[in-house]
């Protein structure tokens, strides 16, 4: 049941995930918590195992919606490897701080970045974007699939600075953020939506490898319950990248605003009174 439940999560998260660019991790996270935790029906969980779980689950959901993104071309390898390198320092310390938290602390700050992060995804719609960080950085020009032209950049320094931020955490609760990256690429450095969650998964794909590498060496990852996500996750990551070509994205964003809103509520409400 258990091995079940956790391919069923595996495949709803790397959906959802590759639709709007997170890699699924902000799904995984409260939903396991939830079902294995608060429900017991997955023996043996703790706050370690669940982001064990999860930064393996986003390994093979960011490898598949990369690879479904290099054949759009909307993938800017570049801004990739720059955002990657920035974040390693971070997701290495926020993985060391994952290991002594306990049960009731992990609720309280998770469930605060869940709130933040669903106002991140708000803020998406209702903010004008800035052209302060393109016309101080490094120009990019990209021609989308109906010959419309689109300039974005960003200075290095400042989204070296701001991926560690968002690496920091990733390795503390297991995320791979994306609900950071893609707010940041399109409000701030004028990414196109589609460019911006395909080099968000591509990011998301190398943070977790080395995320992953963190939480084995520490004894977070439990493999007999991440072994049924790995498919979940794949599968469900390429049925999301079609979504996301085919589809407005606008209502599943509300939706998942609202659910990372109630996840917060209910996980601050743990943390607190536990």
């Amino acid at each position: 049941m258990a091995y079940v439940l956790l391919a069923i999560i595996g495949a709803i998260s790397g959906i959802m995930g590759s639709i709007v660019g997170l890699g699924g991790g902000t799904i995984l996270v409260p939903l396991t918590l939830l079902v294995g935790i608060n429900l017991g029906w997955i023996p043996g969980i703790t706050p370690q195992s669940v982001v064990g779980i999860s930064v393996i689950m986003m390994i093979f959901n960011g490898l598949s919606s990369t690879l479904s993104h290099m054949k759009g071309k909307t993938v800017d390898f570049r801004t990739g490897w720059i955002f990657f390198a920035g974040s390693i320092p971070g997701l290495i310390i926020g993985a060391f701080v994952n290991k002594g938290i306990n049960l009731q602390s992990f609720n309280l700050y998770f469930g605060i970045l869940l709130i933040v992060l669903s106002i991140l995804l708000l803020s998406r719609k209702y903010l004008k974007p800035i052209k302060w960080f393109v016309e101080h950085g490094k120009p990019i020009t990209f021609i989308d699939k109906n010959g419309d032209s689109h300039v974005y950049g960003y200075p290095i320094w400042f989204a070296l600075i701001l991926t560690f931020i968002i690496g920091f955490a990733s390795g503390l609760f297991g995320i791979g953020g994306g609900t950071m990256i893609v707010p940041a690429l399109i409000l701030l450095f004028l990414f196109p939506p589609h460019v911006a969650v395909g080099t968000s998964m591509f990011i998301v794909f190398l943070s977790a490898i080395a995320n992953s590498a963190t939480h084995i060496s520490l004894g977070h990852v439990p493999w007999l319950y991440a072994l049924p996500v790995i498919p979940g996750a794949y599968i469900g990551g390429m049925i999301g990248t079609k979504l996301n070509k085919k589809m407005n994205s606008d209502t599943l964003v509300l939706v998942l605003r609202i659910m990372l809103l109630l996840f917060g509520i209910r996980s601050i409400i743990e943390g607190i009174w536990g």
